[in-house]
């Protein structure tokens, strides 16, 4: 693990603890060179490709979900840590589902569908993005 502040490679571990129900390694550092600490975070990878509408085939990023779900509740009431947790939720969904291979719209409908719960301006935003719609007959049908 390489030093954050000064790049070095030689790092200790001064603690180590699970986090959110054990699906997370949290591990306080501290640089043998510099003698500044830092945190890491360790998790298992989800190998999935995530099938596009178009077709297209990519990696499950949970990067890419979780800035998604952030921008549907930008300047919203949610907080970071509920937004952390909805990622977790839906990446155990998709684990729960034992497929390598997943549409991008079974990915947005456990967005959506959690969502909803959270913050209905969220839900709408995020909505409004991934169905694509096309006029607002569809809008306001999809809001009913």
């Amino acid at each position: 693990m390489l030093c954050p502040f000064c790049r070095s490679p030689k790092t200790r571990v001064i603690d180590k603890r699970n986090t959110e129900e054990n699906k997370v390694i949290r591990r306080r550092r501290e640089c043998l060179k510099c003698k500044k600490r830092f945190t890491t975070y360790e998790r298992a990878v989800l190998d999935l490709i995530v099938i596009k509408k178009g077709g297209k085939r990519e990696r499950f990023d949970r990067n890419k979900l979780k800035t998604g779900i952030m921008k549907a509740c930008e300047k919203r009431p949610v907080s970071l840590r509920a937004i952390e947790r909805l990622v977790n939720e839906i990446e155990a969904e998709l684990r729960k589902l034992h497929k390598v291979e997943i549409k991008s719209r079974i990915i947005g409908d456990f967005v959506m569908e959690r969502l909803k719960k959270i913050d209905k301006v969220a839900y709408v935003r995020f909505a409004s993005y991934y169905k694509h719609f096309n006029n607002i007959q569809t809008f306001k049908k999809s809001l009913r």
